[in-house]
């Protein structure tokens, strides 16, 4: 681990991951299997990368900055939730087994994967159910919700909150996991809404740095810090250069990219 080539291995790796998760999520796949290749356990390896792959999403958000400013409050009851959600994931990966992981992930990758390529259908058709509800009577609640805003609705938050405690868990993927539920729970565009997965992932791996951060202090839950500073240079440069790439790239771009991210981490999951 300590051997230069080893760390510009994960230099590099994480500079690729912070690209990727600011356009889409699952960089964290990049960085975790080197980790585990160098030798890394399974549960130090989660706990290094989510610390050093925090600085992707801390890039990413600064890029994205503007476009999350301008959803204002609207966002503030979806990101404590996904605070606690994220505390929560954390201290069910110190107290669970490594191999618990290998039967969630490709379940919720699956999931994951569903959403994004079946976004536009169910958009149009939770679309037409909304526009029954409002013909039905119901147009006054409707537009009360509409000014609140998509990311105030507990059918929007219940199950990013659930994506939270697997990010917290995990972390790989969980961009998928946000992308697909946000697509679908708000009906915006994949370019639209990749500001505030950025910000969520941000939270998320925040809150699962601390977690390990005061477990290693406390209970000396190992982190190979080394490890971690390496992924972390990348992981800043590339979080804020992805930004920008991903605001340029059309949806059907996005969401293809999703879709070859998404099978390839499922692929190794399922492959080993």
């Amino acid at each position: 681990m300590n051997d230069p080539l080893s760390l510009a291995v994960l230099l590099v790796m994480g500079t690729l991951a912070g690209m990727i998760n600011a356009a889409v999520g699952s960089g964290s796949l990049l960085t975790l299997p080197v980790l585990l290749a160098l030798g890394v356990p399974p549960g130090t390896a989660v706990r290094t990368n989510t610390i050093g792959i925090l600085f992707s999403t801390i890039g990413a958000v600064y890029g994205y900055r503007r476009e999350i400013r301008a959803e204002g409050r609207a966002l503030t009851g979806l990101v404590v939730v996904t605070a606690l959600c994220a505390a929560a994931g954390s201290v069910l990966l110190l107290a669970s087994p490594a191999a618990a992981l290998e039967a969630v992930v490709p379940v919720l990758i699956v999931v994951a994967l569903v959403l994004v390529v079946g976004q536009p259908r169910l958009t149009r058709w939770l679309a037409a159910r909304r526009a029954r509800r409002e013909a039905a009577g119901r147009g006054a609640d409707a537009d009360a919700s509409r000014r609140a805003g998509p990311y105030t609705r507990a059918a929007l938050i219940a199950p990013l909150g659930a994506a939270a405690v697997y990010g917290g868990y995990f972390t790989a993927a969980q961009g998928i996991l946000y992308m697909g539920i946000l697509a679908v729970g708000t009906g915006r565009s994949l370019a639209r809404i990749n500001p505030v997965k950025n910000l969520l992932a941000l939270v998320v791996n925040a809150t699962a740095a601390l977690v390990y951060l005061i477990a290693h202090l406390v209970l000396g839950a190992p982190i190979v810090w080394i490890g971690t500073a390496a992924i972390a240079v990348g992981a800043l440069v590339g979080g804020y250069l992805g930004s920008h790439v991903a605001r340029k790239l059309p949806d059907g771009v996005l969401r293809g990219t999703i879709v070859v991210v998404a099978v390839g981490a499922l692929a190794r999951q399922l492959l080993g």
